[in-house]
């Protein structure tokens, strides 16, 4: 389990530190200098970074008292953990750390950290634009300009459109997903929420109005979904809640593809009832045949909304800050406890 609250963690200065990711991302960090100032406050190698313990310096790993993760980290097993003694603390620069981190890491009573706040941030930007490009039938309009090769009259084609008192269904109350709700707030718009472990008094706090699934998907404009991916979550929106969206209303998927039956939203898709932006898809990259990539009515991206870019060193930035923490003998401000993995992506 993580220290207790005011447990210092460490006492010596400038932890040695091993990265622990894939090569590619390892040369993406460095590209944006984001690491640089990891040196300062930990003893790291900031040329090299491993993916496979099994072809690892051995005497690097013995030594390792922090290890800096992103996407591509290894496995971190019973086994593998026997080649780290001295592991104290897994800080992730990225945001779950469901890919790597094992039961085994509880057990030793390693500390973990986690970036998915840093994360969330992007994807909660993305969500907002795609509600408001959404309610405003942007893609719609994009085609039907092209089309015409001359200046549409544009109000009688779009009236029912726009962003005024519509009514959004946010799907999870997350990290992104209170981010989402928060960037909303401003707008002339209904938020609708449904979240199991969210009760009416905390709704009430965040501004919305708690609802079950299935009014939230029969009542909303927009729908976004920002819910973990678990056992009881996969096809949480099949063909029968599907059919249950208005006509013409937006399902919006930044969060785990196997959440949406694929088959039944291509077909509720293909007759136009439905709009969708799908940054995820089941399989994550659809077959080359997929209606998904011609259809008029969905915006589909290659999983973008998550940080990209100069984006990957705001999360590295926050877990450099971990690190520094943990030099200084304190507690983590991102650690994660076993139980909040049950309710995570």
């Amino acid at each position: 389990m993580p220290a207790p609250e005011g447990t210092p963690l460490n006492t010596t200065p400038r932890p040695r530190t091993v990265l622990a990711m894939g090569p590619q991302i390892h040369r993406q960090l460095l590209a944006e200098n984001a690491l640089t100032r990891l040196h300062t406050v930990a003893r790291v190698d900031t040329t090299t970074a491993v993916s496979d313990l099994d072809r690892a310096d051995p005497r690097e790993l013995a030594s390792a008292e922090v290890l800096f993760t992103h996407w591509g980290a290894p496995l971190l097993t019973e086994e593998a953990l026997r080649t780290m003694p001295r592991l104290r603390a897994v800080v992730h620069a990225a945001g779950s750390v469901k890919h790597h981190v094992t039961d085994a890491v509880w057990r030793r009573g390693i500390t973990v950290s986690s970036a998915a706040a840093a994360n969330a941030l992007p994807v909660a930007e993305f969500t907002l634009a795609a509600v408001l490009l959404s309610g405003k039938r942007v893609l719609d309009a994009a085609r039907h300009y092209a089309d015409l090769r001359t200046s549409p009259d544009v109000l009688p084609y779009y009236t029912g459109h726009g962003n005024y008192r519509r009514t959004i269904g946010i799907i999870g109350a997350s990290r992104i997903g209170r981010r989402v709700i928060e960037l909303l707030r401003p707008f002339d718009l209904h938020v609708l929420l449904y979240d199991p472990y969210v009760d009416a008094h905390q709704a009430r706090a965040l501004g919305v109005e708690p609802v079950d699934l299935d009014e939230l998907a029969s009542r909303s404009d927009v729908v976004s979904i920002h819910a973990p991916q678990l056992p009881e979550t996969h096809h949480m929106f099949d063909s029968r809640r599907l059919a249950l969206m208005k006509e013409g209303a937006t399902l919006i998927n930044t969060s785990r593809g196997d959440l949406v039956d694929t088959d039944a939203l291509v077909a509720h898709l293909v007759t136009g009832r439905l709009h969708a932006v799908l940054d995820v898809t089941d399989p994550e990259v659809p077959p080359a045949d997929s209606p998904l990539y011609t259809l008029p009515n969905v915006l589909l991206t290659p999983h973008i909304a998550g940080s990209l870019g100069n984006e990957l060193a705001r999360m590295t930035d926050w877990a450099v800050d971990e690190v520094a923490r943990y030099a200084q003998g304190l507690p983590l401000a991102h650690g994660i406890a076993p139980d909040e993995l049950i309710r995570s992506a």
